[in-house]
């Protein structure tokens, strides 16, 4: 008996330790996974208190504009909006409507006067973001009859991570891959056909790009990019940035597939174009409030005159479990951030925006914003022509085909925050070859609605004839939707 003991409890323990070893096997490829799959790849410091202190954020919905009140009117556009986005609406025969109509001054000093700090505001959903301390200050609002809800969007963390900056490269690395022009960007730039708008000098000039994303690490010091055009940098995550360019480096890749412009090496695909640069994301944490700040953003970006907007951002789940979205609310409507980029095509600007990369995930559907209507959902392909595994898929709750096209995003050839070429993964990298190619198409059609350029997109897609949720109407042959929108008036 005592051997038959001694012998289990030898079995025991060696099975204990293959288990062990097992298990650490299958850790160790998960974290290898993850660190592929991982975007922002800028080291990460120690942990530090929250800026500020402990505090929340509330959504305050308004009743009205205070149409008898406000100094505003839509017969006075100059006094909120660029001459330029002003412009862009008589182009495409859009009259301002309330929505344009800047939040009511006197609801503003209102909610101040009764001391509570104003953060954020969008005059499309007439909404204010307020923050507080503790949840009794929310008293202070009592007997102001203009606001008809609050919303908690926002309760800080105790810490959050910080980042430092990296060092860059003083030149790109040689990526021994792609050829001519384009250098290592040459298979994706010729997969949208987008090299025949190029040698019609369609390249995007003119055309003004906004980039919304967490961080733009570096943008600043990298030789490759500092031939861009900018056309200036906002920040409405709360709270600010000292600079966005210390910030994540997901949008420095983003920017680079249509920004940079070092010919035989790397190429974006719209190069011409000016760059309005907006960081929207807070990436240390994940809440509504983000949400509000991409309305904002939005919002800004409209004012300014932009005819695109490339979003590689998209959210459901949130640190607070109990805000989560959930699948019935993707109907474009329901959820602030998708309201507003359905919004986005009726001011004139052709919103562009991730699938996300949840396709092996438990919610495996798009994310909010990517379910609004009139514009333009983007998932991933191989280099096969395959959709790749992560991007997400639909439809919308409402029963809407998405994604709506495709590009490549497994891989997509980018430039780091660092300054060094690679081949990364992500729907994220997927809508700015989109963006981009829509300036250059937008260029060349200048006298086209968003709403017909979002159209003559789909119709150029290899899937076109039998769109699907997976696909969309797929990858867009943009030489195509040109020679399709020189015909159709």
């Amino acid at each position: 008996m005592k051997r038959c003991i001694l012998l289990y409890a030898f079995l025991m323990v060696c099975i204990s330790i293959f288990a062990h070893d097992e298990q650490a096997q299958v850790s160790e490829q998960l974290t290898c996974f993850e660190q592929l799959m991982r975007l922002p790849r800028i080291e990460e410091t120690d942990m530090v208190s929250y800026p500020g202190g402990r505090c929340q954020m509330y959504r305050l919905y308004l009743k009205d504009k205070d149409l008898a009140h406000t100094p505003y009117s839509a017969e006075r556009p100059l006094e909120f909006l660029s001459q330029r986005s002003i412009d862009r609406r008589k182009r495409q025969n859009l009259p301002l409507n309330l929505t344009d109509l800047p939040v009511a001054p006197a609801y503003l000093q209102a909610v101040s006067d009764a001391g509570i700090e104003i953060v954020g505001k969008s005059k499309w959903n007439n909404t204010l973001l307020v923050r507080i301390h503790k949840d009794k200050e929310l008293r202070k609002l009592d007997g102001l009859d203009f606001i008809t809800k609050m919303t908690k969007v926002f309760a800080s963390p105790d810490s959050i991570s910080e980042r430092k900056r990296s060092s860059v490269r003083k030149e790109l690395n040689n990526w021994g891959e792609g050829s001519g022009e384009y250098g290592a960007a040459d298979a994706q730039v010729k997969s949208l056909d987008g090299q025949k708008l190029h040698s019609s000098n369609f390249r995007g000039k003119g055309m003004m790009i906004a980039v919304f994303d967490g961080g733009f690490m570096n943008v600043d010091k990298i030789p490759a990019l500092h031939g861009i055009k900018l056309a200036g940098i906002k920040d409405f995550v709360v709270p600010k940035s000292d600079n966005i360019f210390s910030e994540m480096e997901h949008g420095t890749m983003v920017l680079s597939t249509m920004a940079a412009n070092e010919p035989g090496v790397y190429m974006g695909i719209a190069p011409e174009a000016e760059y309005l640069l907006v960081r929207c994301e807070d990436e240390r944490t994940e809440s509504l409030a983000e949400e509000d700040y991409w309305a904002e953003a939005a919002e800004y970006a409209d004012s300014c005159g932009v005819d695109v907007i490339n979003s590689s951002l998209g959210y459901h789940a949130f640190d607070d479990s109990s805000t989560d979205h959930q699948y019935w609310e993707q109907d474009g409507n329901t959820a602030l951030i998708s309201r507003t980029a359905s919004m986005c095509a009726d001011k004139g600007i052709v919103c562009v925006n991730s699938a996300g990369n949840d396709g092996m995930g438990s919610w495996k559907k798009i994310n909010f914003p990517a379910d609004a209507r009139d514009i333009l959902t983007v998932g991933s392909i191989n280099e096969q022509g395959m959709n790749a595994a992560f991007s997400a898929v639909g439809p919308t709750a409402d029963g809407r085909i998405k994604p709506d096209v495709m590009a490549y995003g497994s891989p997509t050839s980018v430039i780091t925050g660092r300054g060094s070429i690679i081949n990364d993964n992500g729907t994220s990298f997927s809508a700015p070859l989109i963006a981009g190619m829509v300036a250059c198409l937008w260029q060349a059609l200048p006298h086209k609605t968003a709403k017909q350029i979002i159209k003559l997109v789909k119709l150029a897609g290899n899937n076109q004839e039998h769109p699907d949720n997976v696909f969309g109407y797929g990858v867009p042959d943009f030489w195509k939707a040109y020679q399709t929108g020189k015909v159709i008036k």
